[in-house]
């Protein structure tokens, strides 16, 4: 056991700060001839519509017991992108995106969809992320126990300068990061509304506590979506906001080529 790890009543406050795991991806996953930068999106049709419209190469495949998970490349501005799709919630996506760095990518930007905690933010209101509560269990593994993650300060300066050079709104957000949809309460949902949470979602804070744990950049653009409101739930059609999210990628995109 390590010197610094400390049992505790609650397992999940039990971080061990011992840098190698039984099991490392570049254990099984050897660095590859891959881009630097790779956009994580959460969008399965924006995906498939990039991949056909930009002749999109699958690069490396991780493999589970869901399937397979590919990584295409397409090339964007003179230069390689990656992308995929990193599942949904944080144990997957953090998964994934730990592949993706033993092969060699080092900056990232994802992109998709949130709760929000105010219903004043209309469909498509786009936020940024500085900082997440961590209400999830995959950060807890990465980083020690604290109430939330601040993003890379210089990651959201470049994704708030992109915003602004295409003249669209945006507004900067703590947001909630979640494991369970199911249990999100009207207690929670002021709580976390209180303490500066305009948004909710399943994967920030464990992506933010990722990237730190490996070095390697990240930042996140989100868009408005469902309303979480304390009154009830309010799905607003936001899955149907097809332009929105194809502009999502290619705003992840440019940002994600200047980090």
């Amino acid at each position: 056991m390590s010197e610094l790890m400390t049992s505790s009543t609650y397992p999940i406050l039990e971080f061990d700060n011992t840098r190698k795991a039984i099991l490392e991806p570049s254990d099984h996953i050897l660095p590859g001839d891959v881009p630097s930068h790779a956009v994580i999106c959460f969008f399965a049709e924006v995906i498939q519509k990039v991949v056909h419209d930009y002749e999109g190469k699958v690069i490396f495949i991780s493999r589970s017991e869901m399937g397979e998970h590919p990584v295409y490349q397409i090339k964007f501005q003179e230069s390689r992108l990656a992308f995929f799709h990193p599942g949904i919630g944080a144990p997957l996506a953090v998964g994934l995106m730990e592949e993706v760095i033993a092969l060699g990518v080092k900056n990232f930007i994802a992109c998709g969809g949130c709760g929000v905690l105010d219903k004043s933010l209309s469909v498509g209101k786009l936020l940024v992320p500085v900082s997440a509560i961590r209400d999830e269990g995959t950060s807890y593994h990465y980083l020690s126990p604290s109430r939330e993650i601040e993003m890379d300060h210089d990651v959201v300066d470049i994704l708030s300068k992109v915003l602004q050079e295409h003249h669209l709104p945006y507004i900067k957000s703590k947001t909630w990061t979640t494991d369970a949809i199911y249990r999100e309460t009207a207690n929670k949902v002021e709580l976390y509304k209180d303490e500066g949470c305009l948004a909710v979602e399943m994967e920030a804070a464990a992506m933010m506590a990722l990237a730190r744990f490996r070095q390697v950049k990240f930042g996140q653009i989100l868009y408005a979506g469902d309303s979480v409101m304390s009154e009830g739930w309010d799905g607003r059609s936001w899955h149907s906001r097809k332009e929105i999210r194809e502009n999502l990628f290619w705003l992840a995109a440019e940002a994600c080529m200047q980090l």
